[in-house]
């Protein structure tokens, strides 16, 4: 038996530059109420005159991007929850978590609003990066502009994949996205406040970030940004269009260039997962590409509060999940039973980091890619899903017995609630329950606080 120990994740928010089209956050509560007030300009806490400086404006970034509602893991388990046809249950007591599982999200959701807050900050302490570049000294140059290229890029794709339609519903020209925001907003106006860009537009623009980013950062950068994450991100994107070719050799290059680093799989799959007796601080794994550092003194791993019965238990896993797996998955070995509920073991550390790209994806999306277009990009497709098989004691397939559902399979199993419920399930055309992919109960509503303060932005379908 596990102690079932509920704690709430406290989070403060600095007040920086942040878009137009969003209010500023004064106070954000463990029972996550806000004390909003409009502001018109908001003073930028530390003018970036030297190399110095814009390097430290970049490490906060980070730290922005790692907010409970960004990178910390909101966003993904969200998507989970978003996305899920029972295979998990919920029984929190979040009323915004409940609307989004049950897909019966107002206009006013406070995890839907946050996340578009936390992103849009994130981008905007990068675009004042990028801003200040002329100051950067010229080693260091190209490294800092890749590393927040990379941040703006995933953060893009992010946002688009929550509030705009999915690039296979309908058409992405015309359909609506994010605003895009290139340069710091450090005043509220009229000329800051941006409509919403197409949805192929913002793809664009991520795809574009994380192209500059591929080419200006090292391949090893330390737990920073680095040039195979930046390929990773982009197999990442392609796949979702369905750009199997791009996506093929996006996912070669990263692992090409991870393997050539010293990046491998861990020989087990629990140890991507790492569960110390005392609670800590963790290093990367050799198979993390990027993660979010979590410390005993700041950041969050929402996966963790959630997913695990020592955080807040408030998802468990039903046997329709448990059901999928083969006899003898070491996968399985993961999974435990605390208070009469099923919980998966991934997230056990209260510390541990937020894994945002692994290898064992890249594998996966190489396989996929191939498969469906009958090429060998890297290798052929059944000896990427053998390396993902045996790692957890499961036989090898033959290339005859390859199919595409067994590929999505394994898919599924090996990146479960790792945030990639909803998102494959509409590329894929599925469905969650009752509600079809492109049903618009599946795409977050533009946060009504938004509307409010910018003209300029419309409201999505069905809301």
């Amino acid at each position: 038996m596990i102690l079932n120990i509920k704690y709430f994740a406290m989070k403060k928010i600095n007040i920086k530059i942040i878009p137009a089209f969003i209010f500023l956050i004064a106070c954000f509560s463990c029972n996550k109420q806000l004390d909003i007030k409009p502001t018109q300009s908001v003073e930028n806490g530390q003018a970036l005159n030297t190399s110095n400086d814009v390097e430290a404006a970049l490490v906060g970034s980070y730290s922005d991007l790692i907010d409970f509602d960004m990178y910390g893991g909101s966003i993904f388990v969200c998507a989970d929850l978003l996305g899920d046809n029972n295979e998990l249950e919920w029984s929190g007591t979040y009323q915004g978590m409940t609307q989004i599982y049950t897909k019966s999200i107002p206009v006013d959701n406070q995890f839907v609003s946050d996340t578009w807050l936390a992103g849009y900050a994130a981008i905007n302490d990068v675009n004042n990066v990028l801003s200040a570049l002329d100051v950067v000294i010229d080693e260091k140059k190209d490294r800092v502009e890749g590393e927040a290229k990379f941040i703006r890029g995933a953060c893009y794709f992010d946002l688009v994949r929550m509030f705009g339609k999915a690039w296979n519903d309908g058409n992405p020209s015309t359909n609506l996205g994010v605003p895009i925001v290139l340069t710091p907003t450090t005043v509220i106006s009229g000329e800051s406040q941006l409509p919403r860009s197409t949805v192929a537009e913002v793809y664009a623009q991520a795809l574009q970030d994380l192209k500059d980013a591929q080419s200006l950062l090292p391949a090893k950068n330390g737990f920073f940004a680095n040039s195979v994450a930046a390929s990773a991100m982009l197999a990442r994107i392609y796949l979702q269009q369905g750009d199997f070719e791009n996506a093929a050799n996006a996912a070669n290059k990263a692992i090409t260039d991870a393997t050539d680093n010293g990046y491998s799989l861990n020989a087990k799959y629990a140890d991507e997962f790492p569960n110390p007796s005392s609670p800590g601080a963790v290093p990367n794994t050799p198979e993390d590409l990027f993660a979010m550092q979590v410390t005993t003194s700041s950041g969050t791993n929402v996966f963790q509060e959630f997913y695990s019965a020592n955080g807040r238990g408030d998802i468990a896993i039903t046997s329709n999940h448990l059901d999928l797996y083969e006899s003898g998955d070491d996968r399985l070995n993961l999974f435990y039973t605390s208070g009469g509920s099923t919980y998966t073991g991934k997230f056990e550390n209260l510390y541990g980091n937020v894994h945002i790209l692994r290898l064992a994806e890249m594998y996966l999306v190489r396989a996929e890619a191939n498969f469906r277009m009958g090429t060998s990009i890297g290798t052929a497709p059944v000896n990427d899903i053998n390396k993902i098989r045996n790692r957890v004691n499961l036989p090898s397939y033959t290339s005859s017995d390859l199919t595409l559902d067994k590929i999505l399979l394994e898919r599924k199993l090996e990146l479960a609630f790792e945030g990639f419920t909803l998102h494959d399930l509409k590329r894929t055309e599925g469905a969650a329950g009752v509600f079809n992919w492109n049903d618009p109960k599946l795409v977050y509503p533009i946060p009504q606080r938004e509307l409010r303060v910018n003209a300029n932005l419309t409201q999505n379908d069905g809301y």
